[in-house]
């Protein structure tokens, strides 16, 4: 199907569900997906197994690009609502991303003070000290949990194998509600399995999580854009909703986008 990639370090800005107008950043090569999931979802296609080697852009290529964007919209009156690190993949697996985000904080004071800083993450480097430290440090710490079981985490995110559910789950327990979990919900088949995190078990199960973890907030939706695998079913509003009320119940706010 049409999925797309991020051909620069800074694009956008766009229109996001989530966070209004955002300036996005990609940390990651601009032709293929690189991450540590493979969501059968994602916009950004399959996640290749490369044998090339990575290049990324480096933490001053990436201040530069960030700061002449910031400084030409601040010197036009243009407004954004969000610097948002995207992309093509997993954003924190740059190895300079605690750097870059404090570089981030310094532009983002000096040109668009009011803008917030965000992460959309898959919370799978929340092992690694300095990524955990940098995310405490942004406005919206925003990090995937797709699942309230082990299989399903498994058909829906195809995680690393080194990456286990519990341990993830645990590493989110760590941020002590600093943190926005975004979950979006889905229904579909990929290689013959079926998977729907939306049954009365799955969602029960994710539930409890929620208490455990305690997020500031959450962020429900469902698949807008195309998607690598088709075998795919946009779950309606309605089931979404319903789904917010129980989240709600728990005195946790939650939006549905």
């Amino acid at each position: 199907m049409g999925t797309f990639l991020f051909d620069d370090i800074i694009f956008g800005p766009v229109k996001s569900r989530r966070l209004g107008v955002s300036l996005g950043i990609n940390l990651l090569p601009t032709d293929y997906k690189f991450c540590t999931f493979n969501c059968v979802y994602c916009e950004c296609g399959w996640t290749l197994k490369a044998d090339k080697k990575i290049k990324l852009p480096t933490a001053d290529e990436v201040k530069t690009a960030l700061e002449s964007v910031l400084k030409e919209y601040a010197e036009q009156g243009k407004e954004i609502n969000a610097i948002t690190f995207a992309g093509n993949g997993e954003p924190t697996i740059h190895p300079d991303f605690n750097q870059v985000i404090e570089d981030t904080i310094e532009a983002r004071n000096m040109w668009m003070p009011d803008a917030d800083i965000a992460v959309l993450s898959n919370a799978s480097q929340l092992n690694k000290t300095k990524v955990t430290e940098a995310l405490q440090k942004v406005d919206r710490n925003i990090l995937k949990l797709d699942a309230g079981t082990e299989k399903t985490y498994q058909l829906i995110n195809m995680a690393q194998s080194h990456l286990k559910f519990d341990k993830i789950v645990d590493y989110l327990k760590a941020f002590e509600g600093n943190l926005i979990i975004q979950t979006l919900f889905i229904r579909g088949e990929h290689k013959g399995e079926k998977f729907d995190n939306t049954t009365e078990e799955e969602v029960q199960a994710w539930l409890e999580l929620l208490k455990e973890i305690k997020p500031q907030s959450v962020m429900l939706y469902p698949i807008e854009r195309d998607t690598p695998e088709e075998k795919l079913v946009k779950v309606d509003t309605a089931t979404i909703e319903a789904i917010a009320e129980k989240v709600e119940a728990l005195g946790i706010p939650t939006e549905v986008y």
